[in-house]
């Protein structure tokens, strides 16, 4: 059993506020340990549940967070960016399952961090008609691959979302969302003891099933006019209100990588602090 983590940084333990999980930051460094305390205790559940091996990918911004010195040792790391699958590289190589790990409710959704893809500038995005943050996206495409979603970690909004698109996973809350930038935390020693227990448990789901290959629809609200003009000159994307665009592919590898266009070019249109 080979499994993948696709590893994001704001659902990570203690994560409450833009510093924690902005590179460069004192704050940043403090928390790249806590984020590889919560990775090392899901490795160390999956091989205590079965896994031979665990292919880490790094998720979140500049995805170079997690210290591969302080990392288990059956695990491997997948670090840096340019990723053609972005988050769920790796998902295409024959893994028998995937944790979503340190993940985040999504964008115009309540949750610490809630965020989908742009940190400020998507106030919502749709997959087929559902609101869909990053899980919802990224669980589609492991499905495209036959690749079950074995457990989610986050706060407890992250994981409310999570029973929606992947009902069988198991869940992990580390914190309580109180607003955007604050929660109540359990301390490293209790989450990685829930994130390991967890793990080990969810290895029962694991093994590959029948790929759900599908057209999707993907819509993206943007909270400036200007950023869905801008997003609507990539060919294939239509305007279908003042700041709103939509696409649709012919599967789901289609719809990420498109999804990625769309929100690098609209990043790409913010205009300092009026955005």
């Amino acid at each position: 059993m080979r499994i993948m983590i696709s590893a994001d940084m704001e659902g990570a333990t203690g994560v409450t506020w833009t510093a924690d999980v902005l590179p460069g930051t004192e704050q940043w460094q403090r928390f790249r340990a806590l984020f590889t305390g919560d990775v090392n205790a899901c490795v160390g559940g999956l091989c205590a549940g079965g896994a031979e091996s665990v292919l880490v990918n790094e998720a979140h911004s500049s995805q170079r967070n997690l210290l591969l010195e302080a990392l288990d040792d059956r695990a491997s790391m997948l670090t840096g960016r340019h990723k053609p699958l972005s988050m769920m590289q790796g998902v295409d190589s024959g893994v028998d399952g995937v944790v979503f790990l340190g993940y985040h409710a999504g964008a115009g959704e309540e949750g610490v961090l809630a965020h989908t893809y742009l940190e400020n500038s998507i106030t919502g995005v749709w997959l087929d008609g559902r609101p869909a943050s990053e899980g919802r996206l990224n669980a589609a495409l492991a499905a495209e691959h036959g690749v079950p979603v074995l457990l989610v970690t986050g706060d407890d909004r992250a994981c409310e979302d999570a029973r929606s698109w992947a009902p069988a996973a198991e869940v992990v809350a580390v914190k309580e969302c109180v607003s955007r930038y604050a929660a109540i935390c359990a301390t490293p020693a209790i989450t990685s003891a829930r994130i390991a227990e967890a793990a080990s448990r969810a290895m029962t789901g694991a093994g590959r099933v029948e790929p759900v290959v599908s057209a999707h629809r993907i819509e993206v609200e943007f909270d400036a006019t200007h950023l869905a003009h801008a997003a609507a000159v990539v060919p294939t994307v239509e305007l279908v209100d003042v700041r709103r665009v939509g696409f649709d592919a012919a599967t789901m590898t289609d719809a990420v990588q498109a999804f990625k266009i769309v929100t690098a070019v609209a990043a790409g249109a913010v205009e300092g602090i009026y955005g």
